[in-house]
């Protein structure tokens, strides 16, 4: 084989409906993961430019915008992963038109989604209020870490129409099965988001803003050259106007996958929020005021970082079984399909425990902390707390493997029901145990700054035992499913 035609199979979908599972699952794996620990990247690049340049409360603003940004956000990344199931089914059926006038159906779909995240910025001020971040004449410190978030958090949602159509056509070309070029795309967006970074934060001084407006103009490169590239690349791809005449019925299929989908991630965001505030409460003293290193709230949001890097290669499994999935069901090929899950949790384990490991011995001094703040930020404090949360929630991620496998499987035969449900049971779950549970070690108490270790253990362990919870509840749902699906006779 030349080196031409090595190189022109790389760029090559994936057709997941034959050739061997395991090679067929890394292959749309590897680059997924990859793209995501490169978003990761930039994250932690993101951080390390904020962490150093700007002030103590400005850091801990942006940590705090972080839930109330993942719930509008991945509200439009769940539409968009939910919306690309027909798109995959269509194309393991070998049905181009139809595939045609799913992508235009999503293209609409993702004009509406934008709108409504946009339409989120005037309830800034009142979702803060819920992480008690609020304006303040008479504390500095909390009036900047107010200004901060709400700073971030505007330029975000302002510009939610990027992040949404990158989404989407990142869905559609996953469904198809290349994961390989959103992965490029993604890198080039990612090298130009760190430069912006730089420059608007370091050279320019805006702060912030300079941030939140680096990751808004990046990710527009990335969904206006990822559409042009699925346009040229892809005859499935290119719309013409005959594509543009669906039914309503048509649409409805894709909102009632999408929309469970989008709910369930915001869904998400909202146990993340309660937890944010339950953490925000261990810097605040009894009388009101905020703690000057804000320890737990630095500590936490470096410990989460670490987590979210691990996270990255599961989620990618999870999105290869969406496709896996979608794609075999349209090829009506169920002894595969029930093979490949089998595999695919095989492959997580394996994940799993690489992730446990290298997480571990970052836990050593804190190792991870310095990768993203300046040491005048860190503290002994900082690191206790950030490592009891990577001691409770490192090994709680085989909870999480099993939960994307079961629901993108779920998702992927077009059961979006059981997936939601599973989402409002991890919300509930999250919430109670956070809420509930460091009251048996405040005797019933408000937690506040001098709440013992064990409270503040009691509402890291939300996220490991939300992670039980959810797979159980919808793992009955994917056994039934694939009992009934016959395999198919050769």
């Amino acid at each position: 084989m030349s080196v031409w035609a090595k190189i022109k199979g790389i760029f090559s979908p994936i057709d997941m409906t034959r050739g061997p599972i395991v090679k067929s699952l890394l292959l749309f794996l590897i680059p997924t993961a990859l793209s995501m620990l490169f978003q990761q990247f930039y994250t932690l690049t993101d951080a390390a430019i904020v962490g150093r340049a700007l002030s103590g409360p400005e850091v801990a603003g942006v940590n705090n915008a972080g839930p109330l940004s993942f719930l509008v956000l991945e509200f439009g990344m769940g539409c968009a992963a939910g919306f690309s199931v027909i798109f995959g089914e269509r194309v393991g059926a070998q049905d181009v038109e139809g595939a045609k006038k799913s992508y235009f159906a999503q293209i609409v779909l993702s004009v509406f989604v934008s709108l409504i995240m946009a339409a989120c910025i005037p309830l800034i001020p009142w979702a803060l209020s819920l992480l008690r971040i609020a304006p303040s004449a008479s504390d500095s410190e909390k009036n900047a870490i107010f200004i901060a978030s709400k700073t971030y958090l505007t330029i975000l949602f302002a510009g939610s129409v990027a992040t949404v159509f990158y989404n989407m056509i990142v869905a559609v070309l996953r469904a198809k099965g290349d994961s390989f070029v959103p992965f490029l795309i993604l890198v080039g967006a990612t090298i130009v988001n760190i430069g912006l970074d730089a420059l608007f934060v370091l050279v320019f001084k805006w702060g912030v803003a300079g941030s939140a407006a680096a990751t808004v103009f990046s990710q527009s490169l990335a969904a206006i050259g990822a559409m042009i590239y699925a346009g040229v690349r892809y005859p499935e791809l290119c719309i013409h106007k005959m594509d543009t005449k669906t039914p309503f019925s048509f649409y409805w299929r894709h909102i009632k996958n999408g929309l469970p989908l989008g709910l369930q991630f915001s869904i998400l965001a909202i146990g993340m929020i309660v937890m944010q505030s339950s953490i925000v409460a261990f810097d605040i003293t009894p009388s009101g005021d905020f703690l000057p290193n804000l320890a737990a709230e630095i500590g936490y949001g470096a410990a989460c970082r670490v987590i979210n890097i691990f996270i990255c290669p599961l989620t990618a499994l999870g999105t290869a079984v969406l496709a896996f999935v979608s794609q075999n069901r349209g090829a009506k090929d169920h002894t595969r399909i029930r093979d490949g899950l089998k595999k695919a949790m095989l492959v997580g384990a394996i994940i799993f425990g690489a992730s446990n490991l290298i997480g571990f011995l970052l836990t050593i001094g804190g190792a991870y902390q310095y990768l993203f703040l300046s040491s005048d930020k860190i503290s002994e404090r900082s690191i206790l707390l950030g490592n009891i949360y990577l001691y409770i929630n490192l090994p709680g991620l085989a909870f999480l493997l099993l939960l994307f496998v079961v629901r993108n499987a779920l998702q992927g035969f077009e059961k979006p029901l059981w997936p939601f449900i599973s989402g409002i049971g991890e919300l509930a779950a999250r919430v109670g145990f956070a809420m509930l549970l460091p009251l048996l070690f405040t005797h019933g108490q408000a937690i506040n700054s001098e709440s013992g270790l064990w409270a503040f253990a009691a509402v890291m362990a939300a996220d490991a035992l939300a992670w039980l919870v959810s797979p159980l509840l919808s793992l009955p749902a994917l056994w039934k499913k694939m009992k009934e699906e016959k395999p198919r006779e050769n």
